[in-house]
């Protein structure tokens, strides 16, 4: 419920995005028509289609992605011929003679003089606009896809972006109430409703020409960056703060006392259910497949992370010596691997992640979430311990708090019957990508390429989804970023199609990290960083030397910066020497 809710108001705050601009004038159209025959069709059409397009975005096939934009044409030719009806009925009735029906509908929606309107017309047009109602993909309606693409198309998925579209519907419809008693008032006053029916035309041919350039996703979303998005996170972070401290319980210092006195232990921990079954997985590392009966009588630690999460990347070195330290007090380690990217799916992709960072302990590759289901999981990196009867007893979710979680490990081994002894935290070398990050200092936050949940672009040319195209960009602002040379922007992340093209982002944090890949030919991708305009020097990353030079080998997550005196905002560049490079996501530290 507390989800349904927020994705609500999530879709209300869509109206002050710049990206809603160009269906403005659409809704405004409405204005002094009957509420019941025009105004609720219309945006119940408009919640429909953008609940049916953006379910089927969720479950990711290809053709729905085409079929997506199949229909945005056939929305810019029917509200274009829209507005033209509201600028002259005679060109209206012109162009409605080839297409009796469909015309006649859309001259009783644009409300021709002496007609009626009608339900139908009302909710085609509706239908239409919301065809080219693309929002702002703000963290709510992110949280919503992902959690869609992690857990598989389903009713509760539907019923979220329906709730999101209707508390966009919401919003619209108080501002189209406000602004119909603004019309009303201009008519009896200065008797202008002619003018402003044409001037409404206008409007609608103008924002039709804004969304055919592409610029509702370029220059508006230039103009007024993060205007909602920050409400947004601002809302998940509280919801993920206090999810987070419901599963920070602290084991019983009394409890330990009485056990080093030879009495019965109880970890003061609550039970929060039966662990459910590990089986699912598509293949197992380290070990053979691992199910509950195999580990009764011991206490297991299910670590969910994916390979190229920064915040999973900084998280290992404590999981890896956890399972050093108490494996033979009875503690069992099971990485969960759930990808988030597709490039995370490839097997050999993660067997080779599992090498680099050392990790020793089994490894379960839930390429289809069925773990990550049975969990209920929603976060990487997601920790829960399960005690020796098979219940689970704590969860963390996210990084830090781990003298907490080793605490729990202790109690619960002592609750197994363990006589470990109560010890220190462990500290482990935490070098490059792994070691903590600088907290105080971090003023930017993730960011994704692709156009699914791209935020902050800058480039002059605005995004285009799907094709090639070349790009420029100047000095970007404060957590903006933009592309520069020939790339084509895909659902997950851009290509680069000819060399010598760059990425530019204006960061304020200690660290840099960016997702790279190749196109699938397997060569190197040599490229060259720049902060300020100047090699990096001591400020390189451990993926870079002091000139900045470096190359792309494998798909992974490549530290680029670290900065090492005061932190400052820095105008990064990344400039790659040949083509075929795939950027994914910019993640700071």
């Amino acid at each position: 419920m507390t989800l349904l809710v927020i994705a609500y108001l999530g879709g209300a705050l869509t109206i002050l995005s710049p990206c809603i601009l160009p269906i403005l004038p659409f809704i405004f159209a409405r204005a002094g028509q009957p509420f019941l025959r025009s105004t609720l069709p219309m945006l119940a059409g408009m919640t429909a289609t953008f609940s049916l397009v953006a379910t089927l975005a969720a479950i990711g096939g290809g053709w729905a992605i085409e079929a997506n934009e199949f229909g945005r044409l056939a929305a810019l030719l029917l509200l274009a011929l829209f507005g033209l009806g509201l600028i002259s009925p005679r060109i209206a009735t012109l162009l409605s003679q080839p297409v009796v029906g469909l015309g006649n509908r859309l001259m009783n929606a644009a409300g021709k003089p002496g007609s009626v309107p009608r339900a139908a017309g009302s909710l085609l047009l509706g239908i239409a606009t919301g065809l080219l109602w693309a929002p702002c993909a703000g963290p709510i309606l992110g949280l919503v896809l992902t959690g869609a693409a992690l857990q598989g198309a389903n009713l509760e998925t539907t019923v979220l972006l329906v709730a999101y579209a209707a508390g966009a519907a919401t919003s619209l419809a108080l501002a189209l109430f406000a602004g119909g008693r603004i019309f009303a008032a201009l008519k009896r006053s200065l008797g202008v409703g002619e003018r402003i029916r044409q001037v409404l035309g206008a409007a609608v041919i103008a924002g039709v020409g804004v969304i055919a350039l592409g610029l509702d996703t370029g220059l508006l979303a230039k103009l007024s960056y993060a205007s909602t998005s920050s409400f947004e996170q601002a809302v998940l972070d509280r919801l993920h703060t206090r999810q987070a401290e419901g599963g920070m319980e602290v084991a019983s210092a009394d409890n330990s006392i009485l056990a080093r006195n030879g009495k019965l232990f109880h970890a003061d921990l609550p039970v929060e259910g039966r662990a459910p079954s590990l089986g699912g997985a598509v293949e197992w590392l380290n070990s053979p497949p691992l199910s509950a009966e195999a580990l009764k009588g011991k206490v297991v630690l299910v670590d969910f992370w994916t390979y190229s999460c920064i915040n999973c990347i900084r998280t290992i070195p404590y999981v890896r010596a956890w399972a050093e330290k108490y494996k033979d007090q009875g503690l069992v380690v099971i990485g969960v691997h759930a990808p988030e990217f597709a490039f995370e799916k490839k097997i050999d992709n993660v067997k080779k992640a599992t090498s680099d960072f050392k990790i020793g302990y089994p490894v379960a590759i839930d390429n289809d979430y069925r773990i990550w289901r049975a969990f209920n999981n929603s976060y990487w990196p997601a920790s829960y311990l399960i005690d020796a009867k098979g219940n689970i007893r704590y969860h963390h979710f996210g990084e830090g708090n781990y003298g907490r979680t080793e605490q729990a490990i202790q109690d619960l081994l002592r609750e197994a019957g363990s006589d470990v002894a109560t010890t220190a935290p462990v500290k482990p070398e935490a070098k490059g990508a792994e070691a903590s990050a600088d907290l105080k200092d971090i003023r930017s936050g993730e960011t994704y390429i692709g156009y699914r949940q791209a935020t902050g672009f800058a480039s002059n040319e605005g995004l285009r989804p799907g094709s090639s195209g070349t790009y420029s960009i100047e000095t970007p602002s404060l957590n903006e970023w933009g592309l520069s040379g020939s790339w084509t922007v895909g659902a997950e992340e851009a290509t680069l199609d000819k060399s010598d093209g760059a990425i530019t982002y204006r960061f304020s944090a200690r660290d840099l990290h960016l997702v790279l890949g190749s196109d699938g030919s397997g060569k190197p991708v040599r490229f060259q960083v720049t902060i300020d305009g100047h090699a990096p020097g001591a400020d390189h990353g451990t993926d870079t030397d002091a000139d900045g030079n470096g190359t792309v080998t494998s798909t992974r997550l490549y530290q680029l910066v670290r900065q090492s005196g005061d932190v400052t905002p820095r105008t990064f560049s990344i400039r790659f020497l040949d083509p075929g490079v795939q950027a994914y996501a910019f993640t700071f530290g």
